[in-house]
């Protein structure tokens, strides 16, 4: 219902994902411990159709071995998944540092570089799209648990030019990633919603009926704080703040940006084993959702009833 008539959609998509961590250190003989790993995803088979074309994407057990280790798709394939490699493939670096300092403190600065395809996997081109945050975790009080800041860019997308190399140009240029979208896809999208950082702006939120991210390239802050003032309550403060600026395609006019907040309060009575009551309000403003507000009320009960 949502996609305008002969819009660009696909059916039965498979999915791949794969990842790789090392842990390293030993809390009770040092207090830094090192996590730091690779997370790859892959979208492939499937028919995909736009307009009035179908592409019919092989599944054989072949493909899926290129699906494994990424590769080149074969003459059944359109010409761009033979050139690079067959499927939809993305994925992050993500590495972290743990100090659990004394009295209680925990320090945890972290960083995950999302790549789009190989042209930013191996540091080719800089990594200069990443998120960035710190996590902190304070002494027992009455007043902040915790505390996170988040940075994140998705701005440079290794340059705005792309070229495929020929043998009259051999030169190749990776550029125009084009995070989150695909050629033959609808991207990294399930029913409109993004399958992501929910700071670019999933495609449910459209309105010409199109299925894609119009807006892939932002710069944004996260903060968020949560404590307990007594046993039985807790606070929950979230900001985020974006600017945006579309596509290396089709830009904004102008930069857009966004605010979103969140204020949570949860009761959890010791007198009601296994239930808590929990009360939230959530605001965005800016350009690119809009003026709204909406608030939650949950009842909640864990375990049997009695």
């Amino acid at each position: 219902d949502f996609l305008a008539p002969g819009g660009k959609h696909a059916e039965h998509v498979l999915y791949h994902s794969k990842d790789l961590y090392v842990k390293i250190g030993n809390r009770e003989k040092f207090p830094l411990i090192l996590e730091g790993g690779l997370e790859m995803a892959a979208q492939f088979g499937g028919n995909a159709f736009i307009g009035d074309k179908k592409i019919d994407m092989p599944n054989g057990i072949k493909d899926f071995f290129k699906v494994f280790i990424p590769s080149g798709g074969d003459s059944s394939t359109p010409t761009g998944e033979q050139t690079n490699v067959y499927g939809n493939h993305l994925g992050s670096w993500n590495f972290s540092l743990t100090w659990h300092a004394p009295k209680n403190w925990t320090i945890r600065p972290y960083y995950e570089h999302y790549f789009e395809d190989h042209s930013q996997m191996f540091g080719e081109y800089g990594w200069k799209d990443c998120l960035a945050g710190i996590e902190i975790t304070f002494p027992k009080n009455r007043v902040i648990g915790s505390f996170v800041y988040e940075y994140i860019s998705t701005k440079d997308q290794t340059g705005a030019v792309y070229w495929d190399h020929t043998s009259e140009i051999p030169e190749q240029v990776s550029g125009t990633d084009n995070y989150y979208n695909h050629g033959i896809y609808t991207g990294w999208q399930h029913w409109g919603m993004g399958i992501g950082n929910p700071l670019v702006m999933s495609p449910i939120y459209n309105d010409d009926g199109e299925i894609i991210f119009k807006s892939n390239r932002l710069q944004g802050h996260h903060f968020g704080i949560m404590g307990n003032p007594c046993a039985d309550l807790q606070y929950r403060i979230l900001l985020s703040v974006t600017r945006n600026w579309g596509t290396y395609s089709l830009p904004f006019y102008e930069i857009k940006k966004n605010g979103n907040a969140l204020a949570e309060l949860k009761y959890t009575p010791h007198q009601l084993k296994g239930w808590d009551f929990t009360a939230s309000l959530g605001i965005d403003r800016g350009a690119m959702l809009g003026k709204s507000a909406g608030g939650m009320l949950t009842i909640r009960k864990t375990g049997w009833i009695r």
